[in-house]
């Protein structure tokens, strides 16, 4: 990557209060296409007061959000996805009771005829179930039958329904929150080879963890907050974890 390109995604000087607790202090952070960055810290370092600052959850009291290079207002959910952000968060956000393609496009439709007003459009189901096909085979997700209501499906294939989604959709940046918490090895490793896709596609890929092997496997870069302030930035490789771990529990490094 050119050095002079921006990065997909720069935070500079977050900082975000409830009241007297400050859970942002002057928080940078670079997330670059193709991609994945760790996003690392103890319980309360501020790991999610950062997300859901970038994904519109929370407006920022100081500090900016640029993507490519140009100033954005990530201030609200619809508008944070509206600039290309898509976050998946440890809930998934998943509606049991419906399928792949319909939790696909919740809240987003397809709808026709365009004529029509939009009162008074019908929905395009085989659409959605043919656009969310090609995403989940171009993601590698397998799903043994789109029609299945995701409540019945495991709990690997549900975090992978939800990052697929999220990558069906994102053009600048996908955060995922704890993205192998409560899988198994086997459903871990689907969910891990998906993140990597999505590095690969072009992405920058945001990931937030507490799982130091697969941190150490898939990251690129790895930034570590504490007490609501970033303390360190390391490449994960065997002979840094240690200075990683250091950082979180507030060792010297």
């Amino acid at each position: 990557m050119n050095s002079s390109t921006p990065p997909a995604l720069r935070v500079t000087g977050a900082t975000k209060r409830f009241g007297a607790v400050v859970a942002l202090d002057d928080v940078d952070l670079d997330a670059r296409r193709g991609e994945v960055l760790a996003l690392l810290g103890d319980n309360g370092a501020g790991k999610s007061t950062l997300i859901k600052s970038i994904s519109g959850v929370y407006r920022l009291d100081a500090g900016t959000v640029e993507l490519d290079g140009t100033p954005v207002d990530p201030g609200s959910p619809a508008a944070a996805r509206g600039l290309g952000i898509e976050t998946v968060y440890q809930d998934l956000a998943l509606f049991d009771n419906l399928d792949s393609a319909a939790n696909f496009y919740a809240g987003r439709e397809m709808t026709g005829p365009k004529w029509l007003p939009r009162g008074l459009r019908l929905v395009r189901r085989r659409a959605m179930v043919e656009a969310t096909s090609t995403v989940l085979k171009r993601l590698s997700v397998g799903v043994a039958d789109i029609g299945t209501a995701v409540g019945l499906m495991s709990g690997g294939q549900r975090q992978a329904v939800a990052v697929a989604r999220a990558a069906a959709f994102a053009t600048n940046v996908v955060i995922l929150d704890e993205p192998t918490a409560a899988l198994g090895v086997r459903e871990s490793r689907q969910v891990l080879d998906l993140i990597i896709r999505l590095r690969d596609a072009g992405l920058a890929v945001i990931v937030v963890s507490h799982a130091m092997d697969h941190v150490m496997e898939i990251a690129d870069r790895a930034v570590v907050m504490r007490r609501g302030r970033t303390v360190g930035e390391l490449v994960p490789r065997p002979e840094t974890r240690q200075q990683i771990v250091s950082l979180i529990v507030g060792g010297d490094g």
